[in-house]
């Protein structure tokens, strides 16, 4: 039987989402606890890997089991056994073709930005911070370049071991909502710190100090050492893969 599951996390104490021979990682954490659960090793496959202090809104993995529980019990005893920053918030099963990664459509990334002079206390985990002002319809419109089927080349980490850049962004909406700025991004798939360095480059726009065209130059330049730097990962939430509605998915990962 093929189970998936949804998955909520907070990344900031996490050296990211693959489990590791050292450290400590939510997958490490979810295989833990569902082993528990399971009386038997289970792992785990995601649907896009998060890097360390990258939260998760709703992750979604599927593994593979012979044992008989009902998904009440499989969600309250899994979460029973983690840690308080990772619960499993859904679980069905699914059919057997189904697969985490590969079955995905696409992905969906959140940024957040507190756009104020002071810095924040509250919300420190979960934003990044800018104490000068931005200009969001600024960020948004040099944003819209990305929109499509490009070579990322400009955006994708030097440590990045995906076997081509290209990649399909299908939406990416910038807005302010109060004293927070925010990016969201929907693609196929994402290059390693492909988000954190699109913000990264965002930022000087928004500024003032680079046009809105700069995006669309840094994007057909394919040459990183050119672009923004790498924005803190404090801000960046995976909000989760979309997949197809003949999965019977909840709502919130279907399309």
């Amino acid at each position: 039987m093929r189970l998936a599951l949804g998955i909520e996390y907070d990344g900031t104490e996490f050296s990211g989402w693959q489990r590791l021979s050292h450290g400590d990682t939510v997958q490490g954490a979810l295989e833990k606890a569902l082993s528990f659960v399971a009386a038997h090793p289970v792992e785990v496959t995601c649907a896009g890997r998060t890097d360390a202090g990258v939260h998760g809104r709703c992750q979604v993995v599927h593994f593979d089991t012979e044992v008989e529980r009902d998904m009440r019990g499989w969600v309250l005893g899994t979460c029973s056994n983690l840690p308080a920053s990772v619960a499993v918030l859904w679980a069905q099963p699914v059919d057997g073709a189904f697969h985490a990664r590969f079955s995905a459509r696409s992905r969906r990334y959140r940024y957040r930005i507190l756009n104020r002079p002071v810095r924040a206390a509250l919300d420190a985990r979960y934003v990044a911070w800018e104490r000068l002002p931005l200009d969001a319809a600024r960020m948004h419109e040099a944003a819209q370049v990305l929109v499509g089927e490009h070579d990322f080349t400009t955006f994708r980490a030097v440590s990045c071991q995906a076997a081509h850049a290209r990649r399909e962004v299908l939406g990416v909406s910038v807005r302010r909502e109060d004293e927070q700025v925010v990016i969201e991004i929907e693609a196929n798939a994402f290059l390693h710190h492909m988000v954190r360095n699109i913000v990264g480059s965002l930022l000087p726009i928004g500024r003032g100090e680079q046009p809105v065209s700069w995006m669309g130059e840094l994007l057909e330049g394919r040459n990183r050492a050119v672009a923004g730097p790498t924005a803190l990962a404090s801000g960046l939430t995976f909000l989760g893969p979309r997949y197809d509605a003949h999965w019977g998915l909840p709502a919130e990962v279907s399309r």
